[in-house]
């Protein structure tokens, strides 16, 4: 299992740092009005490498549902961070049929993470299955919108912040691994043996402690 931990922290930092390099050296900068298909490569090549690994090795799969899914639930609370989206519409920066939808969607998604974390356990379950699903509706929206914007908005303002430092990373590094929080939620949350949702609730939040963190033997 640690060969696993080690692995993947080597392996977000090396993604970080790629994404960061290529933003430097501006591979990603697009001055049409639009995100562009190597920004759309770059966010989307991360969550086919994690799927693929996921179905491929046990012991990752295992791994990956030993996480604390209301850990990686409360992560989700940076993305109140969206109200940059909106300011920067406001000065113009970025086009409001992106900015607006992705930024109050963020924003509703990340005040809420806090109170989501705390569905995180089987009593819960559909609950918390639900905010998943709208935490990664919210961002198929915004990189949508954003590889659309031209198509939708027409000779607005254009999405090149987006594609160059520091605005580059949220496309192509945040965006892409809070998908993979989510999915990781999901599919610990599938796996919560439904039984244990029906234990009495004097049984509180320790009942539900081992489930978050180990997965359920079959």
């Amino acid at each position: 299992m640690n060969k696993y931990r080690k692995a993947t922290a080597w392996l977000v930092a090396a993604w970080f740092t790629t994404a960061a390099c290529a933003s430097a050296l501006q591979l990603y900068r697009n001055q049409s009005n639009r995100i562009g298909i190597a920004v759309a490569i770059s966010a989307s090549l991360p969550i086919v490498a994690f799927a693929a690994w996921y179905s491929l090795s046990g012991g990752f799969r295992k791994y990956v549902l030993s996480l604390n899914a209301r850990t990686l639930t409360y992560i989700q609370s940076w993305r109140l961070a969206g109200i940059v989206f909106v300011i920067l519409q406001a000065y113009g920066t970025l086009p409001a049929i992106f900015a607006l939808p992705a930024g109050f969607g963020d924003m509703a998604i990340g005040a809420t993470a806090i109170v989501a974390g705390r569905l995180a356990g089987p009593k819960h379950r559909n609950s918390f299955l639900v905010w998943q699903w709208l935490g990664m509706a919210d961002l198929i929206m915004a990189v949508g919108l954003g590889t659309t914007a031209r198509l939708i908005g027409g000779q607005g303002v254009s999405m090149a912040p987006m594609t160059v430092l520091p605005l580059s990373l949220v496309p192509t590094f945040i965006v892409p691994l809070l998908f993979i929080f989510h999915l990781i939620c999901i599919a610990q949350a599938k796996r919560w043996n439904r039984l244990t949702a029906a234990a009495p609730e004097s049984r509180g939040n320790d009942a539900e402690r081992p489930v978050l963190s180990q997965p359920i033997a079959r």
